[in-house]
């Protein structure tokens, strides 16, 4: 297996992105994909990550990352089927080829961001590199609308391609940035965007949980934010294809 065989068994083609995609991925650092969740499939998204939630506790999210004021889960590889689209869908799949080239699963995890909380700093994953190579992109899986008061997450667009990191240039990251912009979108949504771009999640100001589930990728020679290899179960490789096991390096 390789890297454009497993590509293409999981159905990307030439055409699964028009030039459109990929100059706003160039340009700008994101693109949002509509309408790649059905409604069924986003209510079973979260109903499954109501019960991990439950079942895990105070322990939820601890393979990767926990953060005050948030629900996070981690490790949804292994955790139901459901998760699957999340590194097997060929639109995003393609997207994220466009940004790296040979890629893999670094982490499939969960953020909500609950009431009165959510607000980050603006950070980039993997520092600053300029026009490329990029080293990470991450895919945002929209499971509730997302809307400028319930945290949607922002970004600057054009941020990827500079030469500085976030704090080089900005005295305060958590701060409004004046080229800020909130990703609104409703659910079923994806939005793929270059990790080296300048992001953050904003402050929840809503009475509900803003869920999300992120798909995040590296370039196929680094290290993944959760290993894989060390974490993926006898049952979840039974019923994956050899293809979506190529994306997980497993």
């Amino acid at each position: 297996m390789n890297m454009a065989t497993a590509l293409a068994e999981l159905g990307v083609t030439e055409g699964t992105l028009g030039a459109d995609t990929k100059e706003r991925l160039d340009r700008d650092g994101y693109v949002p994909l509509p309408g790649v969740l059905s409604d069924e499939q986003v209510t079973r998204m979260r109903v499954r990550l109501a019960e991990l939630m439950a079942a895990e506790g105070d322990r939820a999210g601890i393979e990767v990352h926990q953060e005050t004021g948030t629900d996070r889960l981690a490790d949804l590889v292994n955790k139901a089927p459901v998760f699957e689209v999340c590194f097997t869908d060929p639109r995003v799949l393609a997207c994220i080829a466009h940004v790296l080239g040979e890629f893999k699963l670094s982490s499939l995890n969960s953020r909500a961001a609950l009431p009165g909380h959510g607000h980050q700093a603006l950070h980039a994953e993997g520092g600053p590199v300029g026009p490329g190579p990029y080293q990470v992109c991450n895919s945002i899986w929209l499971l509730d609308d997302f809307t400028v008061d319930n945290g949607a997450t922002r970004v600057v667009p054009g941020s990827h391609r500079l030469t500085v990191s976030v704090r080089d240039v900005l005295a305060d990251p958590a701060a409004a940035h004046p080229d800020e912009v909130k990703l609104t979108a409703p659910a079923g949504t994806v939005v793929v965007f270059n990790s080296h771009l300048w992001h953050g999640g904003t402050i929840n100001r809503t009475s509900r949980p803003r869920r999300a589930v992120h798909s995040y990728f590296t370039l196929r020679g680094n290290r993944q934010q959760l290993d894989q290899q060390k974490y993926v179960r006898a049952e979840t490789l039974a019923r994956l294809s050899p293809a979506a096991r190529f994306i997980l390096d497993v």
